[in-house]
């Protein structure tokens, strides 16, 4: 036997020793699963023999500062059980020893701007759609081109079960995030692709893609790339309508010459949440006609002035003049920029606007949000 085959059957040997002795530190160990959703009751657990204090603290909880004590036994597990929440998709996390923790026990998570949240999901008819289909389409992650912002961006890009393999055409849903989001938002806290394939399995949406880009102009990509920002003065007329050029100069353009997509207004939509919402109302507004479907979610318009009133009714004007298919506004009774979505229903009335407002109960949150897609998405290009 060689010097280099003792070596390598040595080398073995230690690695597999290594490996056993691995699988030993974890024998007789029981699994701690958290959370558990038992019946009516949802079980939640966290190891820390050294911790004093251990909370729960859930987005399912009627006050942000609420939080339930949890109780530790004699290994140092700490445990809770709630009443099983409603149906929904829900955040939570552990504050120990008053520093916030995720799940250490939980794969499921959502990342919100710089924040990651462990997440409960409660089976049911609100949440039915939150949960993998059959026939699952893909997410991809699409880097283009952005001559009006001046950088190589990144946005998100959905398409349906069978798309590869198809040679139709699909039609387009632009769906635009909020504040202090990114390209990611609408995937990971809307489950955007969940909801479009069980809706589109289930017959009751058309197959069609989803593109989310990222609204921060001065971003290239979520924080996450760690790629370097710039910062554009808002205040500089130059930088005016910045992203909102981009996306009809930039985004569709990209996606009508690299996807198999129908591309004309009518089988265009656009739809955003919060500030995505404004990007939405003043994108149309900017170039009526070029979106047949429109949908501003938990916002609407403010009106400083009898000159900012006259400029809105010259652009509802004119997309009323351009024609559109659907303009469908949504928004919680309790979300605290109700008062510009009813503002902007009574223009769009005033205006002679057909159009639906959707007032639901909640609050500015992604639980309303996800159930607009939901509501939405089935109107589109029909």
């Amino acid at each position: 036997m060689t010097k280099k085959h003792l070596f390598s059957i040595l080398f073995v040997l230690l690695a597999w020793g290594s490996y056993a002795q691995e699988l030993a530190n974890f024998a007789g160990q029981k699994p701690i699963i958290s959370p558990e959703i038992k019946d009516q009751e949802v079980f939640f657990r966290i190891s820390n023999p050294y911790a004093d204090t251990v909370k729960l603290y859930g987005s399912w909880m009627e006050k942000p500062t609420q939080s339930v004590l949890m109780k530790k036994d004699k290994t140092g597990l700490w445990t809770v059980s709630i009443s099983k929440p409603s149906s929904e998709l829900y955040t939570y996390h552990f504050i120990v020893d008053g520093i916030t923790v995720t799940d250490p026990n939980n794969v499921l998570m959502q990342r919100d701007g710089t924040r990651y949240l462990s997440v409960l999901l409660i089976p049911g008819e609100l949440s039915a759609n939150y949960f993998e289909a059959n026939k699952r389409g893909n997410l991809s992650q699409v880097w283009y081109d952005s001559p009006t912002i001046g950088v190589n961006r990144r946005m998100f890009v959905y398409t349906p079960f069978g798309y590869e393999s198809s040679k139709e055409k699909y039609p387009v849903l632009y769906l635009l995030h909020g504040a202090g989001g990114d390209e990611d938002a609408w995937s990971t806290m809307g489950r955007t692709r969940q909801i479009m394939d069980n809706l589109i399995e289930k017959g009751l949406a058309k197959p069609m893609l989803v593109v989310m880009p990222n609204g921060n102009p001065g971003q290239q990509a979520a924080k996450t790339s760690m790629l370097p920002e710039k910062t554009f003065d808002r205040n500089d007329p130059k930088f005016a309508d910045l992203y909102v050029n981009s996306i009809i100069k930039d985004i569709v353009p990209y996606i009508e010459k690299n996807f198999k997509v129908i591309a004309n207004p009518k089988s265009r939509a656009i739809a955003g949440l919060s500030m995505g919402a404004g990007h939405t109302i003043r994108v149309t507004n900017l170039n009526p006609g070029f979106f047949s479907y429109i949908c501003p979610l938990s916002n609407g318009i403010r009106i400083a002035d009898e000159k900012a009133k006259a400029d809105y009714n010259l652009q509802f004007q004119n997309l009323k003049k351009a024609g559109y298919k659907l303009y469908f506004l949504a928004c919680g009774d309790s979300d605290f920029l109700i008062e510009p979505a009813r503002l902007l229903d009574k223009t769009l009335t005033e205006n002679g606007l057909k159009h639906s407002f959707f007032v639901n109960s909640g609050g500015h949150t992604w639980s309303n949000w996800r159930i607009y897609l939901n509501n939405f998405a089935p109107l589109l290009f029909k």
